[in-house]
């Protein structure tokens, strides 16, 4: 494992907005879920045909955590693209929302040490890449800081202070496979990434980055 620090910078991922095409389901959908203050939404009709190329995932404290949330986003009409299930790494299962966002919910641990909570330690946007290695050095140029970094596999960015999202790239074929879908895919990603800084740009996969709007005051 190699480690990588970028020059001193601010640059982060600040906010994770997920276009849908019904603004009210997708309200109720993601409230449902109990994940409502981690993503933002807003209405779009732009084409997108199979895999969008990223997962939004959640670490969590344990198996039945893990079991919480995927049963909250089926009874809120997700549907499961891998049922929640041991692995060599802990126990996680994949759902995809009626939007078409995908979710992954996982933990480290094989047993519960405690009650199930609703509790989310880490949330993370895992966008699948065709070279990671350039992808990797796009976003350095950018300004992010690489935190993990494993040849040209997998890399992870250093979260911004008060970011509640961190960014990491996988290879896509690789990322479709683990989640369960085939890797083919055209159209919008129908995800836009909120930038720490007014920069406004689309990286070497077509990922669209904008300023970050702070959120609205809650009436």
């Amino acid at each position: 494992m190699a480690t990588t620090t970028s020059p001193a910078t601010d640059t982060a991922l600040a906010t994770v907005t997920v276009e849908v095409t019904d603004l009210e389901a997708a309200h109720r959908f993601y409230s449902a879920f109990g994940v409502d203050t981690l993503v933002r939404l807003r209405a779009s009709e732009a084409p997108s045909t199979g895999f969008r190329g990223f997962t939004l995932a959640l670490t969590v404290s344990g198996p039945a955590t893990v079991d919480g949330f995927v049963s909250a986003a089926v009874d809120a009409g997700a549907t499961v693209l891998k049922p929640a299930t041991k692995s060599l790494w802990g126990y996680g299962g994949v759902v995809q929302a009626p939007d078409g966002t995908i979710w992954k919910i996982a933990t480290s641990a094989k047993k519960d040490t405690g009650p199930a909570t609703r509790e989310i330690d880490e949330f993370v946007l895992l966008i699948g890449v065709e070279d990671v290695k350039a992808t990797k050095q796009f976003y350095v140029g950018r300004g992010l800081t690489v935190a993990k970094s494993f040849g040209g596999k997998y890399v992870e960015f250093a979260p911004g202070e008060s970011s509640p999202v961190k960014l990491a790239l996988y290879k896509r074929r690789a990322l479709a496979k683990d989640l369960g879908v085939p890797a083919d895919g055209t159209g919008s990603h129908r995800i836009a990434l909120g930038s720490t800084t007014a920069d406004t740009f689309t990286d070497p996969d077509g990922f669209a980055w904008e300023a970050a709007v702070p959120s609205a005051p809650q009436s």
